[in-house]
């Protein structure tokens, strides 16, 4: 009899706690499940977004292989990633190891190094269209940039960087790191201060330096956190949307067009909602499989 009230106790907390996630399950597959599996059934139609589908089956899947410009735009996500990866991240562990030390003002630089990574995207694009503006008034260099550059001797770097296909994919790169190393530097930050100040101790008592103890000690353990922000940049910059929206005109939309800006083109210019899906649901592929290699070789190095 004690056993069958105990399991009919465990079943009521079972079913009181499953009440407490309920809302935020109903929520949840409202809002991300059914769109999820709505958007591979319309990868398999032809719609323009009123209207009847059509069935067209791999169709649109055959179409997308040999869609030069869709797989052009992966590889320019791809670039402005790899320029994350590499500057942006290296500039956040280089700040977040400043900052870890005992320096003067080092609150004050936490707040000012997250503050890009707050601004609006759409903020952030119109800053930079203004300090990158290759506009002359009266004589003067309107933008920023190429007013510095102008003025401190150096004229022949004065550039419409915006403007020309050959600057303005990694232009934007750079200023998409800039925006966003800030997330990295704060993780990296509250990644460092968990590291046991014993384990310096003892580095150092067995005669290791300070670039021995950054190799065998810091590095190891920040692997995880490393991970992680790598984690996070890859999936981030391979979204960009935005930034390219608010900083680049129509006429460069080929050297500049990221996987999100092809999807929202099919959907919007053509009325290609199918299309669009497909475009979609490879794309989740791509960033799950760099999210899977990124896990994996993090990894190996943490068992190596």
């Amino acid at each position: 009899m004690n056993e069958k009230l105990r399991t009919a106790a465990i079943a009521k907390d079972n079913f009181q706690n499953f009440l407490f996630v309920l809302p935020a399950v109903i929520i949840f597959c409202i809002f991300y499940v059914y769109p999820f599996l709505n958007m591979i059934f319309l990868s398999f139609h032809e719609w323009i977004g009123i209207g009847p589908m059509h069935f067209i089956g791999l169709k649109n899947y055959t179409e997308l292989m040999g869609d030069h410009i869709w797989w052009n735009s992966i590889g320019h996500a791809a670039y402005i990633t790899l320029i994350a990866l590499t500057f942006q991240n290296a500039l956040a562990f280089a700040l977040a190891l400043a900052c870890d030390r005992e320096i003067r003002m080092k609150r004050f630089y936490r707040v000012v190094f997250f503050i890009p990574p707050v601004l609006s995207e759409v903020v952030v694009g119109l800053i930079w269209n203004w300090i990158l503006n290759p506009e002359m008034q009266n004589g003067q260099h309107i933008g920023l940039l190429n007013s510095f550059l102008y003025h401190s001797g150096f004229p022949q770097l004065v550039h419409n960087w915006l403007g020309d296909p050959q600057t303005a994919l990694t232009t934007i790169a750079i200023v998409n790191s800039w925006k966003g190393f800030g997330w990295g530097f704060i993780i990296m930050l509250a990644g460092l201060q968990t590291i046991d100040k014993q384990l310096y101790e003892a580095a150092r008592i067995d005669g290791a330096g300070r670039w021995k103890a950054f190799i065998h000690v810091t590095i190891p353990m920040m692997l995880p956190v490393l991970a992680v922000v790598m984690i996070l940049t890859i999936l981030g910059c391979m979204q960009v949307f935005v930034l390219i929206i608010a900083m680049v005109n129509e006429g460069l939309v080929n050297h500049t067009d990221v996987p999100v800006t092809c999807i929202f083109s099919a959907m919007q210019n053509t009325n290609r909602f199918g299309y669009a899906c497909a475009e979609a649901v490879i794309f989740g592929i791509i960033l799950v499989t760099l999210s899977f290699l990124t896990k994996k070789v993090t990894d190996r190095f943490k068992q190596a």
